[in-house]
């Protein structure tokens, strides 16, 4: 099937926020004397997880962010790693956290994102800020959730009373985009392991939001001629959970695999690291 769709340029519309974070980072450092500041936590030495945080540290130092990185052994216990967190989160040189996950088995990986104080919780990841994004409140959107939602906005995708349909339900995906989009009046599905005729609910959906990390698990089959769609997966071979292919020849919009949800993540992240910083400085 020929493609129909029209690409959402997530790399495009990335570089343009992260230069606007740049010029903000640019005159907060000079008003204050601080430039704001991400340290980014990573245990363990996976190499994926390794050249994560290196790209996020680079765009930093290329946005006016400074990056302090804290590199833990393997073995590092959830206890160590909490007092690692909570001395960042203590430090007023710190502005934003990220903890790189998914952490070691061993370690209870929520115990250690609670560690994080919420006005530095730039990630999204803990119950304060999932609590506030829910409520329409003033705290931090989950980084990817909240990149879906500036790309939704830029290529005017309407989203009161359609359909939304977002495959997956992980803590820092599927359920906190599904809260962002009910908060833009959206009727919200979600769909998972255990949904029983998956393609018969995706169907319905005016805008599919694939996030269960499963390669191209969603073809043609699952989509309704002219849904928007975005694919918030990433795996091995540059594949996402949609298949582009037979996807593209039925939706209006959809987003390539890579360079359509990635970029805009880190481009909320050092968004959200430059508003803690602003808000931790003036509170100062």
């Amino acid at each position: 099937m020929s493609p129909t769709a029209r690409l959402m340029d997530g790399s495009a519309l990335a570089r343009s926020i992260v230069e606007q974070a740049a010029k903000r980072a640019t005159a907060l450092t000079r008003q204050t004397g601080q430039a704001p500041c991400l340290a980014t936590v990573l245990v363990g030495d996976d190499p994926a997880s390794a050249t994560y945080v290196r790209m996020k540290r680079a765009r930093c130092e290329k946005a006016g962010i400074r990056s302090r990185h804290i590199a833990l052994p393997a073995e590092t216990t959830t206890a160590e790693l909490v007092g690692t967190l909570t001395e960042l989160s203590d430090d007023p040189t710190v502005h934003g956290i990220l903890l790189q996950h998914p952490v070691g088995p061993h370690i209870d990986e929520r115990a250690a994102f609670e560690a994080i104080a919420p006005e530095k919780d730039v990630d999204g990841v803990t119950y304060h800020s999932f609590a506030t994004m829910s409520f329409g409140a003033d705290g931090f959107a989950s980084c990817t959730p909240g990149g879906i939602l500036r790309l939704l906005d830029h290529y005017d995708v309407e989203l009161a009373g359609k359909h939304a349909v977002v495959v997956g339900r992980s803590a820092i995906l599927g359920k906190p985009v599904g809260m962002l989009l009910l908060g833009r009046n959206a009727t919200v599905t979600y769909c998972h392991s255990r949904t029983a005729d998956l393609a018969s609910i995706t169907r319905q959906a005016d805008v599919l939001i694939a996030a269960v990390g499963r390669p191209r698990l969603l073809t043609g089959e699952h989509i309704k001629p002219g849904a928007v769609v975005i694919d918030a997966g990433y795996n091995p071979g540059n594949v996402g959970d949609v298949d582009f292919d037979s996807a593209s020849g039925l939706a209006s919009l959809i987003t390539p695999v890579p360079g359509g949800v990635g970029p805009m993540t880190i481009a909320t992240l050092l968004t959200q690291t430059v508003d803690a910083a602003a808000r931790q400085l003036k509170a100062a």
